[in-house]
């Protein structure tokens, strides 16, 4: 990719966040790594790696950081808490901002918002709070069934569910992470998955703005029956074909609007990715990512490099989403 104009300056003290206190801990470590390496690459001689924990307020304050490029996942990194704390504390950051953050790292309520946009098609669902009659509120459900924590990333807490008499075990299972769970009805067709970026677009009055793009579209066939944690972060485990092989190019650009669509309805910035399952030619959303891994074998740099976007490129043009999330 050509012109990727930095706006940080390269003299900046950058604290790349990773670590955490979620269930993706360490996942969001390697993230954080590859985003210090690449930075370190760039130029950013003064980024630091900052390991997020319960003293994250102290050592932010105590390390008169600049910027934050923010590499959590999961609670407190991805649901606005870090954001929020940032805001605070006047340092400005990469990514989605407060609002949006917390919205999409809960599963209903992204749902609630996206079904505004009649462009945005989503599978029949259940919200079932800890306590609530678990069959009464999932009795108009079709199976097989998926049972999810209402705010978990990477897969954790999820089964899926072909009769009703595992209902109540994979229910039990996702409350361990969260006291709300979303069943969904079980879209039986192949997962994708496309991020969504922004990169400065000149306007016919002069003026510089940031327009949202959709990355390739990167189809994802898992050797695990679903896409699982070993499937997403074992390499071997999940074959990818980027650009994907099963869309024609109408539909591929049905899948892209959808994505850029749900990106603005949700009002992030800066960066996402957005999955989807596709039956019959019809991208059903099932969550949107505004913290995407960026290790070794994740989505988004895949998708990235499938537009001859490097991983510091990509980087790069996360870290210029510095201040977009307002």
């Amino acid at each position: 990719m050509q012109n990727i104009v930095p706006v940080v300056d390269k003299n900046a003290k950058i604290a790349v966040l990773c670590g955490g206190m979620s269930s993706e801990a360490e996942v969001s470590r390697r993230s954080g790594n590859g985003c210090y390496e690449a930075l370190k690459r760039l130029g950013y001689k003064n980024a630091e790696l900052v390991e997020v924990d319960k003293d994250i307020a102290l050592k932010l304050k105590n390390g008169k950081y600049d910027y934050a490029y923010n590499a959590l996942h999961g609670k407190y990194g991805e649901d606005g808490c870090i954001q929020g704390l940032l805001e605070i504390l006047g340092i400005p950051y990469t990514g989605c901002g407060v609002m949006a953050s917390s919205i999409c790292m809960n599963k209903e309520f992204t749902k609630r918002i996206l079904s505004t946009n009649p462009a945005i098609t989503m599978a029949k669902s259940a919200f079932v709070k800890k306590g609530e009659d678990l069959l009464e509120k999932t009795k108009d459900l079709t199976y097989p069934l998926f049972v999810k924590p209402v705010s978990e990333g990477s897969s954790f807490g999820m089964t899926k569910v072909d009769k009703k008499e595992d209902l109540k075990f994979a229910y039990q299972t996702a409350l361990e992470y969260n006291n709300d769970v979303l069943v969904e009805e079980f879209i039986d067709g192949f997962f994708v998955t496309v991020g969504v970026l922004e990169r400065d677009k000149k306007m016919s009055d002069g003026q510089v703005k940031k327009e949202a793009f959709a990355t390739e579209i990167l189809e994802i066939r898992p050797k695990n029956e679903w896409y699982d944690f070993e499937a997403k972060y074992t390499s071997g485990m999940s074959d990818f074909i980027v650009p994907s092989t099963s869309l024609n190019a109408e539909v591929t650009e049905k899948v892209k609007k959808a994505a850029v669509e749900a990106f603005e309805t949700a009002g992030c910035s800066g960066v996402a990715r957005i999955d989807f399952m596709m039956k019959d030619d019809i991208p059903y959303l099932l969550e949107i990512n505004t913290s995407p891994g960026m290790t070794v074998v994740s989505d988004l740099p895949a998708q990235s490099a499938a537009m001859d976007i490097s991983y510091d490129e990509l980087v790069l043009l996360i870290l210029n989403s510095v201040g977009l999330n307002k």
